[in-house]
């Protein structure tokens, strides 16, 4: 083996799969797997012992899951940790990534790609499969929930009756401060300037009661 070798160490729980990989990546002269394990328990105790550059791991393994596995390697430094699996659920993904994972890349990538991704994550660089990375921005882009107050919904309904505050005060029994309070913190969650977008938005999302009944989204 050649100091400019990258030591890594491989654990999938699937003897057949990792067979095969590991022959893939020693016919690669810049990568040395210098062990294998078939479950995250015995891959963070390799680690320990040997300090890889690269730990590629399953996702989901017994014992101790890729993700587990994930944070411990993490928690101990020098080791880069990529996630090679079939799984890319938002649900998987963001487990990965927030245990420290710095690439995810999926079973279905060529042998140039899989080891471009292992050199990348050896020098801090994340790595995501293509499907990986678009649900990622997806989820990124949907808008984030919005809930009003019971009270915020009143004022609103009022508003949306065409009520002034001081007449929505005397409706909801509350000052007529309170009501320009409530109503701009209602603009600030809806991200609007004016009661009329405000009532749009909230119909729009389903947040505003209207004869009786909570408009659907």
């Amino acid at each position: 083996m050649t100091d400019d070798k990258l030591r890594v160490i491989l654990a999938d729980d699937h003897t057949v799969m990792r067979a095969g990989l590991v022959a893939l990546l020693n016919a690669e002269p810049t990568i040395d797997i210098v062990a294998e394990a078939d479950n995250g328990r015995e891959a963070v105790d390799l680690v320990e012992r040997l300090a890889p550059d690269v730990a590629l791991l399953d996702l989901r393994m017994p014992v101790m899951d890729g993700v587990a596995a994930t944070a411990e390697i993490v928690a101990r430094g020098g080791t880069r940790v990529m996630i090679l699996t079939t799984y890319d659920t938002d649900t998987e993904i963001e487990r990965a990534v927030e245990a420290g994972a710095i690439g995810y890349l999926l079973k279905d990538a060529t042998r140039e790609q899989l080891v471009d991704a292992i050199h990348s994550a050896a020098r801090g660089e994340t790595v995501l499969a293509p499907r990986v990375a678009e649900r990622l921005i997806a989820k990124m882009r949907r808008p984030t929930p919005v809930a009003l107050t019971a009270r915020e919904v009143d004022v609103l309904n009022a508003a949306a009756d065409g009520l002034s505050n001081a007449d929505i005060g005397r409706r909801l029994v509350i000052g007529e401060a309170t009501v320009k309070t409530h109503l701009l913190r209602i603009f600030a969650k809806l991200d609007v300037s004016d009661r009329t977008h405000a009532v749009v938005v909230a119909m729009e999302r389903g947040l505003l009661v209207r004869n009786g009944r909570q408009v659907e989204r």
